[in-house]
């Protein structure tokens, strides 16, 4: 369990392996970006795929985890982690692949958002439940897979959209069977692995350099509002009632 890492010729396969939802600890989004960062760092690293094993892509932060510690040391964790996961994919030195199956939702659209290819199967969801969690976050995010007025819609109702709806509006590249979809997401990652990797290193630090959304602040300045529900007890509440199925 945890993050795993596997060599497919140029391609680093990254794996995402917390049951039983991949909801991550705090260590688990630290490790995460370390993974990404130390790939992007090896020369022989042209490209690295981001999986996950299990039931779902990614369910967001372990709410347990935050309920179960006193204060707000792991509410501060969880957010600095998220932070640091979502930097390393949108700055790892080469392209990020994402493979996505079943649910992704909250921290994983940090994730996605971030990531410069997306596949996913058909069975794939995507979504930012944090209205209904008492948190904030992720719109930066969710706001470049949909256009504007989908994406508040989808965030003042904790809607969740398909892959294929994705795939309509370009965000998704791909959607093909479950069975195939760690092929597919090889496929794109070989095919990226091939061109000269001084041109793609170039090439993914050009576009981030030409983005127009600054991602770091404006998610930074999502938290703030996270940290400000938290004071005020709604955040507890929330995450009391989800744990408690109400």
């Amino acid at each position: 369990m945890g993050i795993l890492t596997k060599r497919d010729g140029h391609v680093e396969v990254v794996t995402v392996d917390f049951p039983p939802v991949n909801a991550l600890p705090v260590q688990g989004w630290f490790d995460l970006a370390d993974a990404l960062t130390q790939a992007g760092r090896d020369p022989e690293v042209h490209v690295v795929v981001l999986r996950a094993e299990g039931r779902g892509f990614n369910a967001g932060v372990d709410i347990k985890e935050i309920q179960r510690s006193a204060g707000y040391d792991a509410l501060v964790g969880a957010n600095r982690g998220c932070y640091a996961a979502f930097g390393a994919v949108y700055e790892c030195a080469v392209p990020v692949v994402a493979a996505v199956h079943g649910f992704c939702l909250g921290g994983g659209i940090g994730l996605v958002g971030n990531a410069d290819v997306i596949i996913a199967s058909d069975d794939a969801t995507f979504g930012v439940p944090e209205v209904e969690r008492g948190a904030l976050g992720a719109a930066t995010h969710l706001a470049r897979l949909v256009p504007q007025h989908l994406m508040r819609t989808l965030y003042f109702t904790a809607r969740k959209i398909t892959a294929a709806e994705l795939h309509a509006h370009g965000s998704v590249y791909r959607v093909v069977p479950r069975a195939d979809l760690d092929d597919a997401a090889l496929d794109i990652a070989r095919d990226i692995a091939k061109k000269d990797p001084r041109v793609i290193r170039a090439a993914k630090e050009a576009l981030n350099g030409i983005d127009t959304q600054q991602v770091h602040r404006s998610y930074r300045f999502e938290q703030g509002f996270t940290f400000e529900l938290n004071l005020l007890g709604a955040s507890d509440e929330a995450r009391e009632e989800f744990l408690n199925g109400r």
